[in-house]
């Protein structure tokens, strides 16, 4: 409320600069200088009862700065109230086998499993309690009932969506200090940089009506390079972003390669009648909807058009010709065999789980053996199926985008193949960071299939203007973004070729 804000304001005013801090004994990994850095911003943050997001780059150890801030305070005997982690389910295994190797001393507690009810009444013997998202809305009870010393939101650009239940669960916890963790804080619009701002302090960017007509309108649809400097200046002191470029100058160079396919024969006359299709039931379904009510219609259809591209069987209800080409396939039937016998390991990503069966199908007919970490992977097998990989016991390992895109830890792979193009360009750079982070001594090949003059095309334009928003707010560049227009529509429903030819 208002009192906060002026207490906020007159902290401000007093505050200096993060003074240096020296790694907590026991923490079981060496600290980079930039890491440091950051534990010396958490640990200042905290002395001046501030919140913040650290949203470095992927892969440059936000958990590892998170872990040793944890240990500093446990040291000071702070720890009175234990810490509160909440992070998305894909994501448990890995802090229980961070902090075990980073900071033993930390006494772990998860909520996990049917039987988590009989761990509430422990929570307070313990120095840090882990739950998940799903979870953390249907356990609200529990854990409003127990004060925390500090809750941490890992992958915070979960609770993008200020109204869904995850978010409104985390404001009804009671923490001392709070703090994101989150290598995108800005994926898609300004929104969810205001709902993350809402839940670390809330007032600070007025409530979501005022922040619409101050700032996401005047940016996100007019253009304004001015208002996005001034956002910039209020948020950019409870952020601390570094990127890789910047300051891990030991991680080997990365290779992007566009791999471009064309669609041939009989998938390619799919293509067209599915777009000649779809372009009729949006044309019919914005006369009477409007643009703004035809959103399911338009990217039902959209989604056929992507579908088509990456493997005309996933289509559903269709028969498909068993000559029916299939060009993304065919041509990682060519890249794997030649790729394994180099030694390489390699990751293959999709957002379709269903593109990932075709896929394992191809591979026995090719004798190459593989792992698959999907939504379908139960839990409690996925650190055993990451443990196999990075072992390199098997050289492929098939990655569902939702699944395997936040977290994990997957530097065996040198190798990175993308199958389809998401429409958002942070969802791809967190896979492919699953590779390319630290710990990583291979130099990393990313490619991605697309095919040429499709949606997929059209969908790497798109990409790059909401890079170039994400990039106007959170510095490194001044350049603002448009959101998805109806010029976009037409441009992504337009034939096969040039956009509208």
């Amino acid at each position: 409320g208002e009192a906060g804000l002026r207490s906020l304001a007159q902290r401000l005013q007093g505050v200096g600069e993060p003074q240096a801090v020296a790694a907590p004994a026991g923490l079981g990994v060496s600290l980079r200088p930039y890491q440091l850095q950051g534990l010396a911003w958490l640990q200042y943050l905290r002395e001046q009862q501030l919140a913040g997001i650290l949203a470095d780059d992927m892969g440059l150890g936000k958990t590892a700065q998170a872990l040793a801030h944890l240990l500093v305070e446990q040291q000071a005997g702070r720890l009175d109230v234990p810490v509160l982690v909440v992070l998305p389910t894909s994501l448990i295994f890995n802090w229980q086998a961070e902090a075990k190797r980073m900071a033993p001393a930390l006494r772990l507690l998860t909520l996990q499993g049917p039987d988590r009810h009989r761990d509430f009444p422990r929570m307070a013997e313990h120095d840090v309690v882990l739950t998940t998202y799903p979870l953390l809305w249907r356990d609200i009870e529990a854990l409003a009932a127990q004060p925390f010393h500090l809750l941490i939101l890992d992958e915070a650009q979960t609770v993008k969506n200020a109204a869904g239940r995850s978010a409104n669960a985390v404001r009804r916890l009671k923490a001392r200090h709070r703090l994101c963790l989150t290598g995108t804080p800005l994926e898609n619009h300004l929104g969810e940089l205001w709902a993350q701002f809402d839940f670390l302090m809330p007032g600070f960017l007025g409530d979501a009506r005022s922040f619409a007509r101050l700032w996401r309108k005047p940016i996100e649809e007019n253009g304004e390079t001015l208002r996005a400097h001034l956002l910039a200046q209020r948020v950019r002191p409870f952020i601390l972003r570094r990127r890789k470029q910047d300051v891990a100058t030991e991680l080997p160079p990365r290779t992007e390669v566009i791999k471009r396919v064309t669609l041939q024969g009989r998938q390619r006359d799919l293509y067209e009648s599915v777009r000649v299709a779809s372009d009729e039931i949006v044309r019919r379904v914005l006369q009477r909807k409007g643009f703004a009510g035809a959103q399911i219609s338009i990217l039902d259809a959209l989604l056929k058009l992507r579908q088509v591209c990456c493997d005309p069987y996933l289509l559903k209800g269709s028969k498909m010709p068993k000559t029916m080409e299939r060009a993304k396939l065919e041509l990682l039937r060519d890249m794997l065999p030649a790729l394994v016998a180099e030694g390489r390991r390699v990751l293959v990503f999709s957002q379709f789980t269903e593109m990932l069966g075709l896929i394992e199908h191809e591979l026995d007919g090719l004798q190459l053996p593989w792992l698959a970490l999907t939504g379908r992977t139960p839990v409690a097998q996925r650190g055993a199926v990451v443990k196999r990989f990075q072992a390199q016991e098997v050289p492929i390992l098939l990655v569902s985008l939702k699944a395997g895109g936040l977290g994990l830890n997957l530097t065996a792979a040198d190798t990175v193949i993308h199958m389809d193009t998401w429409w958002n360009p942070a969802v791809e750079e967190q896979a492919t960071a699953r590779a390319h982070r630290i710990g990583q001594d291979q130099p990393v090949f990313v490619y991605k299939l697309v095919v040429e003059g499709s949606i997929e095309e059209r969908m790497l334009e798109l990409q790059a203007r909401k890079q170039a928003l994400a990039e106007g707010v959170l510095g490194h560049d001044d350049a603002a973004a448009r959101k998805f227009s109806s010029d976009d529509l037409q441009a992504l429903l337009a034939p096969l070729g040039g956009a509208g030819e």
